[in-house]
């Protein structure tokens, strides 16, 4: 007994050391590629002024940092979330619709299908003319970048489920809505984490997309606004800004699959 105890502590020491060894090296990866960066700029290899540089972009967020950054964060962030918090609610929402109506599903792929390889840049002014030009423009081009793709998605998981467990529970007198709560949703679970996921990506792209289009703040704002006056401090400052709001987006919705897979 006291042989399999160490046997276990010795493999739970092994796998932490492997999680740390690759945090570690991930940090490594990430300081060296801002050295390197910094140094190419120092050294001339690269220009400055078109690709910036860390310390311009530390230089230039200490700068925005005494401005309005906070109000342009909050702007995009609020944009976003919202965004994706409703493309993902209504998109799964509709999957299960489809799920339960065979006639309802077959009536709509088709429709489904066409709008999922429509560009929804091109619904840009439509919807400018639909909701105004606001951050309500900008939530709405954010949940249609995102909700066609919840609902293939979710649909596709909820479909995948064995056929033969759904007919045990059929003989066994179980109604549909039983079928769905017991079965189908529980056995989804791992299709909904990969959605949410996949939609923090799809929510930045919209919402930055829809701040292209209609914006008065807003790090989409600052990026094109830092484009047309060619200061690519600002650009390259507002898409780290960026990048660091997407990772702790991610991480939020990695916590929460993994709270979940432990329940």
């Amino acid at each position: 007994m006291k042989k399999q105890k160490s046997e276990h502590e010795l493999f739970i020491a092994k796998t932490k050391r492997k999680k740390v060894g690759i945090m570690a090296i991930q940090i490594l990866l990430l300081v060296a590629f801002i050295g390197l960066w910094e140094l190419a700029a120092a050294l001339g290899w690269i220009d400055s002024f078109i690709t910036s540089s860390p310390s311009r972009i530390a230089a230039m967020l200490g700068e925005l940092s005494k401005q309005n950054l906070w109000v342009h964060i909050g702007t995009t962030l609020y944009e976003c979330v919202i965004g994706f918090i409703v493309s993902t609610a209504l998109g799964c929402i509709i999957a299960i619709a489809l799920w339960w109506s065979d006639f309802l599903r077959k009536v709509l792929e088709p429709y489904i299908v066409v709008l999922n390889s429509l560009p929804k840049i091109a619904l840009g002014p439509i919807i400018i003319i639909w909701v105004g030009a606001g951050p309500s423009a900008i939530v709405m081009m954010t949940v249609l970048i995102c909700i066609i793709v919840t609902i293939i998605s979710a649909l596709g998981g909820l479909m995948a489920t064995d056929e033969g467990k759904i007919l045990l529970l059929r003989s066994m007198g179980a109604s549909k809505w039983q079928i769905l709560t017991k079965l189908v949703l529980p056995g989804s679970l791992p299709t909904f984490l990969s959605v949410l996921k996949i939609n923090v990506g799809l929510a930045w792209v919209g919402t930055i997309m829809g701040e292209y289009l209609v914006s008065s703040a807003g790090l989409g704002y600052l990026i094109v606004y830092g484009g047309q006056v060619f200061k690519l401090d600002l650009v390259m400052t507002s898409t780290v800004i960026l990048c660091f709001l997407a990772a702790v987006m991610y991480f939020a919705v990695a916590l929460v699959e993994k709270l979940l897979k432990r329940r």
